[in-house]
């Protein structure tokens, strides 16, 4: 196992730190302006455009921070929402473990 170098953030699922570019993504979910197209790697849109970062996007979904808020199908856009601990990142509360 190699050891992390002090700028490498937000990268691990377990990591409670974000970059500057994933708050932006979770503000942007959190004001209501976001949707994901559902699918095992949901990509994100905001304010109705593809985000162009969508490996950002997808790290986002897999550490548990933000989510589709409806099912849908495969393909289907909807509205993106922030799980518990996305907020705590938004609103830099603690995040509980």
């Amino acid at each position: 196992m190699h050891a992390r170098a002090e700028d490498e953030r937000g990268t691990e699922p377990g990591d409670q730190r974000a970059t500057g570019r994933e708050l932006a993504m979770l503000r942007a979910v959190a004001a209501g302006r976001a949707e994901l197209v559902r699918s095992c790697e949901p990509d994100l849109y905001i304010d109705g455009l593809c985000c162009c970062d969508q490996y950002t996007a997808h790290q986002l979904a897999r550490r548990g921070l933000l989510r589709a808020s409806a099912p849908g199908r495969i393909g289907e856009r909807v509205r993106a929402e922030l799980t518990a601990t996305g907020h705590a990142f938004v609103t830099g509360l603690p995040v509980s473990a």
